[in-house]
Order: structure tokens, then sequence, then C-alpha cells
């Protein structure tokens, strides 16, 4: 293994840097800028059955120290991301690739997971049982322990490869989510996803957003996201993925240290579409200076 390399759920990756889903369409846009093999992986977009226009516009909106977004998880459906989508990644990316898989139902997260299952591209199924930009599905699996093990038990008996469950920060106890996901069968445990948040343009008096909430990333949730990741890594016994305002080496080797075992990187890539790489170029020096040999140590 080399200095930067992490083993995510028996699957050895270059380093920890994955771009999040959402930020990172399906790649190829990004590979017209860089090589994106310099990546561990990347978690490509949320994919449900069904194609999905997404939610209103506007669906974007700043916000201090980050972003307020409510796309509501617009994408071409599964069986066109795996006849279009996956074929134009695979001429650019020689790695697997983490699918993020998105539901309304039960039957919806079985379903898609199934067939994504049987690509050879991907290596991970990333669950988002977490979304708060669409109504009836997504966080509404994620903010109940019970719920949330429904969804990665009936997943789990239709797959083969290692099963993720992403998490939100919109609850009271995320470490009792994070135990029944594990206790279901989850192979490893990523958070976090959005906070839930809101803006009103003073002018007319109306939320800035059509969806009128959306979900808060980047730096701002940055403490919030340690926090999480702190107390699930020491909760459960599978590994745990990072997430929420990273734009460092710096932000990375925290988020190692309160026990995640990869660092996913979100709002960062909208701000600058190389803040993967550099994170990555940045990451040998960030150690030398804290004499880390190798990032498995942390």
């Amino acid at each position: 293994m080399g200095r930067l390399s992490v083993t995510l759920c028996g699957i050895e990756i270059d380093n920890p840097i994955i771009p999040a889903s959402g930020t990172f369409g399906f790649g190829y846009e990004f590979a017209e800028l860089y090589d994106i093999n310099c990546l561990g992986t990347f978690s490509f977009k949320g994919t449900t059955k069904d194609p999905r226009f997404g939610n209103e516009t506007p669906r974007i909106a700043e916000a201090p120290a980050g972003m307020l977004n409510a796309v509501g998880l617009q994408n071409p459906g599964v069986d066109k991301v795996i006849s279009e989508e996956l074929p134009k990644l695979k001429e650019v990316f020689h790695k697997p690739v983490m699918a993020n898989v998105s539901g309304f139902s039960i039957d919806d997260y079985v379903t898609t997971c199934e067939k994504l299952d049987k690509e050879p591209q991907v290596g991970w199924l990333e669950i988002n049982i977490s979304c708060p930009n669409v109504h009836g599905g997504g966080m509404s699996f994620g903010t109940d322990p019970n719920a949330a093990a429904e969804v990665i038990r009936a997943v789990k008996k239709v797959t083969t490869k290692p099963v993720i469950a992403k998490l939100s920060p919109n609850v009271t106890d995320i470490v009792s989510i994070a135990k029944a996901c594990e206790e279901a069968g989850a192979d490893a445990i990523s958070l976090i996803n959005t906070l839930l948040g809101m803006r009103i343009n003073l002018k007319t008096r109306k939320p800035l957003l059509a969806n009128t909430t959306g979900g808060l990333s980047g730096p701002a949730v940055f403490p919030v996201a340690v926090r999480c990741v702190w107390q699930v890594s020491h909760a459960v016994s599978i590994p745990v993925i990072g997430m929420g305002g990273v734009s460092s080496a710096e932000d990375v080797l925290e988020m190692l240290m309160a026990g995640a075992t990869a660092v996913e990187v979100g709002a960062a890539n909208l701000v600058d579409p190389y803040a993967c790489p550099k994170i990555i170029e940045a990451l040998p020096g960030a150690m030398d200076k804290l004499g880390i040999q190798n990032l498995s140590e942390l």
C-alpha cells in the first residue's frame, strides 16, 4: 500500500479522497479538466429507479460559509445511467466507482440497487436515506432507526457489493441510526448529508429557494460533520466515510483523526473544480508537518 492508500470495505483505494454525490456528476465532465483517475474513487450523481426532473428553480442559494441546494435528485433514472452514463464514464475512469442510490419506497431502493450491483464498474453502493430536498422519500427513511434498517436489510438481500448507508444530521440521535444500519448488514456508514436550512429574500419577503428549504453544505457544516463522524465511528465497528465542508488537506486529516476511513468532498468541487486534485497533492506535505508517515496510521 502507498503512503496515501486506504482500504474501504475490502477494496484498496490509492487515497481517501472521494468527490461526493451530486457535486461531480457522472465524472466525465470533470475528466475534461484533469485525469480523474488521481481520485480514490467518486460517488456519482444520486440515481433513482425512474427519471426525475428535480425541483423547480431557483434551486441554489448562497449562505454564509456555504450554500443551500434543493436540486431534488434530478437524474435520468437507473436504466439510462447503466446504458448511457456508465459507458461514457468507463472511457475516462478506470477504477471502481461508488453508485449513489435514492428512492421513495423500499421497492425503489431494491430495484435500483439490484440493477447497479450487476455493473462491473460499480464497487460500492451508497444508499442515500438522508436527502432533505425531496418530498415523501429520502430523509424520511433516515430519521428513524427501524426505517433505515429496513432499507439496508432489503438492499443487502439483492446485492453482493459493499452497501454504505448515507445518514442525515437532521436527527436527534445519529448514533442509534448508524447502529441500526450496522445491525441490518451495512458494510460502512457515510455522513453527513446536508443540514436543513432556509434563506429569505428581504425585498420579496419570500424564500430564495422554490422548494422553500434546502440542504446547507460547505465549510459552515464542517464542525457538525466532525462531531458526527467522531460519535458514529466510536459506536460502530464498520468503516465510516466522513463528509461535510471538507475543503483542504488539513480538513481531511481532521476527519481521519475523528475516525473516518475515507473522506468525501462535496461543495468544494462547485467552488473550485480542481479542489480534489489540489487536496491530494497537498496531503503529503500536511502529513509531514504532523509526523504522519501513512494515512492508515490514523
